[in-house]
């Protein structure tokens, strides 16, 4: 990456939408501007997790804001992420696809692993190097993310479904506080978080960092009312509580140092703050400077860095872990990159394209670690399920369902094949697999593909189909499954 390039990252959290533009400079991010706007959109979800339209509106409007000064540009210097409200969304996709027709750039609902590894990874590069072994905590919204790590490396990482928006509608009804509201939440959070203490023991880390909004917004206030600065403390967050039971109210607390926009949520972030000082006996927590947002910039330095993406190591992971013959997966990865190459424009877009369909060829066999009857539909169940750094949830979907058709029928595909690129993805792949059948390398130098018009077509060099039987009358084969489809496919086999 070249030195001045400009990038972006955009967090749309459940309480606040965040715009981070910074300049790349020999391996360091300089900040150019950061925008946050206090959207909430956590608190517009309801008991059937049905996102209203009216915070899919104000979500829409920020985006709008943010879309403006995104102008310019391109793909790959942007990275815009979503988090637990829109995991939880069961009509996100509904906010989704005008989200990103309006911001231009696609939108990431990344899991609360891959958001916890982001957290770190901005936590860590914005800390003095050491060392010292760390507890970073993320108290959002509707997640709060726990994190083991030492220098840039995370070694656990958990997120768990509570947060400042989530306990604030939960048990401060109409911003009402007493001491038995805070007294309820408190346990409410200890019981969901309880099992995080064998997760993260004391023994394994020395110093506790809090990373994003409730952490920061609590440290202001302690500071702002003759508490020491960059720390919160045991006894100055009891303080903190005493002086909201005492105010009644999120309306009726003038507290210094409290923002207008957070005091709707503090009461839920604080009496989860409160309960992890109990549960893990923090004396004190120190607040981070670094955060998702700065995570996401990072990663998009190290896409750009040869061995850099975590995409690829995740990939070489799940490899090793459920026993896939790396090998096999290799030459298929060639064979059906070679054969996307042929069919799609070399630009940008299709370069990204052809990388996620070589990851899925290279784990096409993932599901034999289950099974090898009906092991597609294995692997398929496991890309959709496994926690894998890096990718996000649609990302990781495009894969499950390229596995799942490399093989059998394509009615279960239905709705993925009216997108032209999955098609012509999908096509490469079960071309690749069955060209490899015989798990050797195959002569497909001679093999080429077309597409024109919603249509492919196959042809090769006169005497393959003689050198090849066996894969000539797999292809045959092949022709006969997409006349099944609205896909047009034909073959010149010679």
């Amino acid at each position: 990456m070249h030195n001045g390039t400009l990038l972006a990252a955009i967090d749309l959290g459940s309480n606040s939408f965040r715009l981070e533009i910074g300049r790349y400079q020999s391996g360091h991010i300089e900040r150019i501007e950061y925008i946050k706007e206090t959207v909430r959109q956590g608190s517009g979800l309801d008991e059937n997790k049905v996102l209203s339209q009216a915070a899919m509106q104000r979500g829409w409007e920020c985006l709008a804001r943010f879309a403006e000064r995104l102008h310019g540009f391109k793909k790959q210097q942007v990275r815009a992420v979503a988090t637990q409200t829109l995991r939880e969304a069961s009509n996100r996709d509904e906010f989704l696809n005008n989200a990103q027709a309006i911001l231009g750039f696609a939108i990431e609902v990344v899991s609360g692993h891959e958001e916890a590894r982001l957290i770190y990874q901005g936590v860590s590069r914005l800390l003095p190097q050491s060392d010292e072994k760390r507890l970073v905590v993320d108290i959002g919204g509707r997640s709060t993310e726990m994190i083991i790590g030492q220098g840039y490396q995370a070694s656990k990482m958990e997120s768990y479904r509570l947060g400042s928006v989530a306990w604030s509608t939960k048990y401060f009804p109409k911003g009402q506080f007493s001491a038995a509201s805070f007294k309820t939440a408190e346990v409410a959070a200890k019981a969901v978080l309880d099992q995080a203490l064998d997760r993260f023991p004391t023994s394994e880390w020395t110093v506790a960092y809090g990373s994003s909004g409730t952490v920061g917004a609590v440290a202001e206030a302690l500071a702002a009312n003759g508490w020491a600065s960059g720390v919160v403390t045991r006894s100055g967050l009891d303080w903190l509580v005493e002086k909201l039971i005492k105010a009644g109210s999120a309306d009726q607390l003038r507290l210094e140092g409290v923002r207008e926009d957070r005091r709707p949520v503090i009461g839920g972030g604080v009496s989860v703050l409160r309960a992890i000082f109990d549960l893990f006996d923090i004396q004190q927590m120190v607040p981070a400077q670094g955060a998702l947002r700065h995570g996401a910039l990072y990663d998009l330095i190290d896409r750009e860095t040869d061995g850099g993406d975590v995409r690829e190591r995740t990939v070489r992971w799940l490899c090793a872990r459920f026993s896939v013959d790396d090998a096999q997966g290799q030459r298929v990865s060639a064979v059906a990159t070679a054969l996307f190459s042929q069919i799609a424009a070399a630009d940008a877009q299709n370069e990204r394209y052809s990388q996620k369909l070589a990851w899925a060829a290279r784990l096409h066999e993932i599901g034999t670690h289950i099974s090898h009857d009906r092991s597609y539909h294995h692997g398929a169940y496991i890309l959709d399920n496994v926690d894998a750094p890096g990718f996000s949830f649609p990302e990781l979907h495009r894969m499950s369902q390229l596995v799942l058709g490399q093989r059998g029928k394509l009615k279960k595909l239905e709705a993925s094949l009216s997108d032209e690129l999955f098609a012509k993805q999908l096509m490469c792949l079960r071309l690749a697999v069955l060209l490899c059948h015989a798990r050797q390398i195959p002569e497909h130098e001679s093999v080429r593909l077309s597409y024109k018009a919603g249509g492919f077509k196959l042809s090769t060099n006169p005497g393959w189909s003689r050198r090849y039987p066996q894969s000539a009358w797999l292809i045959g084969e092949e022709v006969l499954v997409w006349q099944k489809s609205a896909w047009k496919f034909g073959a010149d086999l010679r």
